[in-house]
């Protein structure tokens, strides 16, 4: 089935243009506007890491077009405001680095800092942590880490004063409130003030276990440990991910090597194995080898929650098509004015399962691109 991934990559690349993602779904579902998005963001950063491993300028190339369609001369981005402080916004700028670098640009280094504008000033908790956006006051999402803090550290790295300290904090803000001892997993919430309808009065964690949030709470934290050369902060980083992946690790399905959507309760009744949390903590396992951070056990896990994703869901269309399935379109929490995202078992389950979409594409290709390393 290996063989067939690269083509399956070039049919998207073949289907796309900037405007017309064929990955994007939920643009596609709703009819919404080409806007910069994180959803497009990670299927470029997908691509860039196909261009490293395989050499192919087919995919930088690709990747320069689609985000020049989305980037002015002046640095202001297609569909973007400041004012939202939304951190999902933030994630796509973290492939402005490396284009910029690629390229030269101005026009990306005019981006970096724009988004960086909005981290300066987005709104934070009584912790100290970003908001996730200005519609959820007070509020830490787990996918928040990676949507905006690899973002933060690349910036800081390269064009800041190296100082990580407010980015530790946060992180281990999340650890400290977020993670259950028990159960060894991260919640997917936490509302700083107690009050929204799916926190818990006590705690202010929300009710289960997302698969999808401890995802990319994993690949988040893979990747800061490979860009930051700090000895003291790495520790730390590496100390709090490999308590992160073990206590994951625990739930994977013997079988297949897959993940639940719920990821604790295997098993019970609409559950299922989901793709794109799977292909997240498969690449952050396969990632925190390489980098010599995690035991050489989680390579084999790794390799086998890939092998277990490709089996199980990537398929063959009558036409011959390769499409990749079982994946969450999305969810969430809240807001108020949206109370079936409650955090609940049932809701959970009730989000749409499609194909093809980036949100389980880009881990899946982000996974490959780990697993070409080992060959």
């Amino acid at each position: 089935m290996y063989e067939k991934i690269e083509k399956y990559i070039d049919r998207l690349l073949a289907d796309s243009t900037p405007d017309k993602p064929v990955w994007n779904i939920e643009k596609i579902l709703l009819g919404k506007p080409a806007a910069w998005n994180y959803i497009d963001g990670c299927i470029i950063a997908a691509f860039l890491d196909m261009a490293l491993v395989t050499g192919d300028a087919k995919y930088s190339d690709f990747a320069e077009n689609f985000i020049d369609y989305y980037v002015k001369e002046d640095g202001s981005l297609l569909g973007y405001s400041v004012e939202k402080y939304n951190l999902d916004d933030v994630n796509e700028g973290r492939v402005l680095f490396d284009l910029y670098r690629m390229t030269g640009k101005e026009k990306y280094k005019k981006a970096i800092e724009l988004l960086y504008s909005q981290l300066k000033n987005q709104p934070r908790t009584v912790t100290g942590n970003f908001w996730h956006k200005l519609i959820y006051p007070n509020q830490i999402w787990l996918d928040g880490i990676y949507m905006a803090q690899v973002f933060y550290v690349r910036y800081l790295m390269e064009f800041g004063d190296n100082d990580l300290s407010d980015i530790m904090s946060q992180i281990k803000n999340v650890r400290r409130l977020m993670f259950d001892e028990n159960k060894k997993l991260y919640y997917h919430g936490c509302d700083c003030s107690k009050s929204i309808f799916w926190a818990d009065r006590k705690t202010g964690c929300s009710k289960n276990f997302w698969l999808r949030s401890i995802g990319w709470f994993t690949v988040a934290l893979a990747d800061i440990i490979g860009y930051i050369n700090n000895d003291e902060y790495r520790e730390e980083l590496i100390g709090i991910f490999r308590e992160a992946i073990k206590g994951i690790a625990l739930y994977a399905d013997p079988e297949s090597g897959l993940y639940y959507q719920v990821v604790d309760c295997g098993g019970k009744e609409g559950n299922y194995l989901e793709t794109s949390g799977s292909s997240m903590i498969a690449y952050a396992m396969l990632k925190g080898v390489r980098l010599k951070v995690l035991d050489e056990e989680y390579l084999a896990l790794g390799k086998k929650t890939f092998d277990g994703i490709c089996d199980k869901y990537l398929t063959v269309s009558e036409n011959g098509e390769l499409n990749l399935g079982g994946i969450c379109l999305v969810a969430g929490l809240g807001p108020e004015n949206k109370p079936n995202r409650d955090g609940s078992y049932e809701y959970y389950i009730s989000e749409p399962v499609v194909e093809n979409d980036a949100k389980g594409v880009a881990p899946f290709l982000m996974c490959y691109t780990e697993v070409k390393r080992l060959q």
